[in-house]
């Protein structure tokens, strides 16, 4: 150290301390020249002695003028050192950097204008530093201190453009120091994220696009900030990274894939509709890589399709309807399985839209992998049952077309009627509503001859005989009156000549017993006119009541209906 002093004189060790600015300004003019001639002297051992005696006397001492009049030291020296300062970075850089977070502010400053001069004097040689560098900045750019805010601001740029230029830096060391990063929550240390994001990705030899998925999230993260500057930043770098994808041969669709989905359900709108237009291009784009990953997108999709903004539903929609005309195969990874639990878990959603969108899909993928939907039948088939007492027509309509593709297998068919005997029993204003709706439709899908025959069979062992009664009498109001029954009326007309037509009406009859104008309009109908006549004749033994009298007035009104118009003529060519 005593070499040191016989070095540097003790005036300009005692003025580099001074309260004044101008004398510690003078001091390390003094030492810049010092530390210029040991250099042009080639005395690197006097040279990092300078250089030690002004960190630890100086900018690791108590005193602030000290500290300060070292950082204006370490910044003289490197200038004073020039082309051969880079030897001894290890010395000058900590000591500055360690000043960053000094409690004074006016010692921060002055960090940020010691270690502007030492990069604009070794340029791209401190990159070895710039993890540390960035990380100080990153604090430094949300200081409590406006005026070192704006230093640090200036030295921000000057290391954007020396890394910009350099060859030596490593986008693979930095990248976890940016994603441990991307989630703080201030506004200036975001914008100072985004800037850096943006210079980076502006390099061409630095390729930030293969490490999107690292920082990906916390870009997203910024869409919802209250700052209108933030927001419009964020969006600006996505949309350029959006644009790279689209141009890029080789993109890691996957894990951007899981972050899109997250985002997709995000309380902020204009959050929402950029992740929901990012995945409708990883849909167009990502094929194969995209697979493993389509049940999660679809999971994100079907909610959207509700939004309550209309862009993101027209979005929504078209990614959906992409994503569906993709003909993937199990074989491949697609897991029909995961689909189906996304579908199934919409079924029980709130929104109408979404709900017929899940049974789209459940009806596409019985089409295309029905061995694999029925494997997993278990999983969704209690659903699908219950959705029959859905709100919506529509949705019951649907519904029914995915009942009717699964009930081509005989024991899901009965499973299926029971289900349904079972939920008008317990729920009379289902079958008041929507019986009609869903009988007929049935009948439509699966047969009607099929569908009525096992209703019969169901409702024959009936136990509770008022709801028995009220079924029948509904199915008896639909079979005398539908469009689609049209056919089978015409089977039981023929009952007397039509051996088909007697073993539907037989099949027919047992459960109609259970209510007396119903089993009379079946003969009648089948032309049984004579068991007709006994059936009446046996009513006089019977209570009447009102609902008895009810019933009969229903029944004189359905022999005024065109479907009796037969009956009518037969008995006025009796009576000529």
């Amino acid at each position: 150290m005593a070499d040191v002093f016989s070095v540097i004189p003790a005036s300009v060790l005692r003025n580099l301390s001074d309260k004044l600015y101008e004398k510690r300004k003078n001091a390390a003019l003094e030492v810049e020249g010092i530390v210029k001639q040991l250099a042009a002297a080639g005395d690197h051992d006097k040279i990092s002695a300078v250089i030690n005696l002004l960190a630890s006397e100086f900018t690791y001492s108590p005193q602030a003028n000290h500290r300060k009049g070292g950082l204006i030291g370490l910044a003289a020296a490197t200038v004073g050192l020039t082309s051969e300062a880079a030897q001894h970075l290890e010395q000058i850089v900590p000591p500055v950097l360690a000043s960053f977070s000094d409690q004074d502010s006016r010692v921060r400053y002055y960090a940020c204008e010691a270690l502007y001069n030492i990069a604009k004097v070794v340029r791209g040689d401190f990159i070895i530093f710039f993890n540390k560098i960035f990380d100080a900045l990153c604090k430094l750019s949300a200081d409590s201190d406006a005026n070192v805010q704006s230093a640090a601001h200036l030295l921000d740029r000057l290391v954007k453009d020396i890394v910009t230029e350099s060859d030596q830096f490593s986008i693979e060391e930095f990248i976890p120091l940016l994603r441990e990063r991307m989630n703080v929550l201030n506004p200036y240390v975001r914008q100072f994220l985004v800037g850096w994001i943006t210079v980076l990705d502006s390099v061409p030899d630095i390729d930030m696009l293969g490490f999107l998925p690292d920082f990906l999230d916390g870009l997203f993260n910024m869409l919802s900030d209250s700052s209108h500057e933030i927001r419009q930043q964020a969006d600006s770098a996505l949309s350029e990274f959006l644009q790279e994808i689209k141009n890029s041969p080789s993109v890691d669709y996957g894990r951007m894939a899981e972050i899109l989905v997250q985002r997709a359900a995000s309380q902020d709108e204009f959050t929402r509709l950029t992740a929901i237009t990012w995945i409708n291009e990883f849909v167009k784009l990502g094929g194969d890589q995209l697979i493993p990953y389509y049940a999660d997108i679809l999971g994100a999709i079907l909610p959207c399709i509700s939004d309550k903004e209309e862009k993101i539903r027209v979005v929504a929609r078209e990614t959906n309807e992409e994503l569906r005309s993709i003909k993937a195969d199990p074989a491949e990874g697609f897991d029909v399985g995961a689909i189906l639990t996304i579908a199934r878990r919409q079924l029980s959603g709130e929104w109408e839209a979404t709900r017929i969108e899940a049974l789209h899909w459940i009806s596409t993928l019985l089409k295309r992998h029905r061995m694999e939907v029925l494997s997993s039948l278990d999983d969704i088939f209690d659903t699908l049952l219950k959705v029959l007492s859905d709100p919506s027509d529509e949705v019951v309509l649907l519904v029914l077309e995915v009942h009717a593709c699964i009930a081509e297998d005989p024991p899901h068919f009965r499973q299926l009627v029971i289900f349904l005997v079972h939920n008008f029993r317990v729920d009379n204003s289902l079958l008041e509503k929507r019986g009609a709706l869903i009988i007929r439709r049935l009948c439509v899908l699966l047969d009607a001859e099929r569908v009525y025959r096992e209703l019969s069979t169901i409702l024959e062992g009936e136990s509770d005989l008022d709801f028995a009664s009220i079924m029948v009498q509904a199915l008896n109001l639909i079979l005398l009156t539908s469009s689609e029954l049209s056919e089978l009326r015409n089977l039981l007309k023929d009952s007397l000549v039509n051996p088909a037509g007697k073993n539907l009406f037989v099949s027919l009859y047992a459960s109609w017993c259970h209510s007396p104008m119903a089993i009379i309009s079946l003969c009648l109908l089948a032309q049984t006119y004579q068991h007709a006549s006994a059936v009446i004749h046996s009513l006089v033994e019977e209570d009447i009541n009102v609902k008895f009298l009810v019933q009969l007035d229903k029944l004189i009104r359905l022999l005024e209906t065109p479907i009796f118009a037969y009956l009518r003529l037969q008995v006025k060519v009796k009576l000529d």
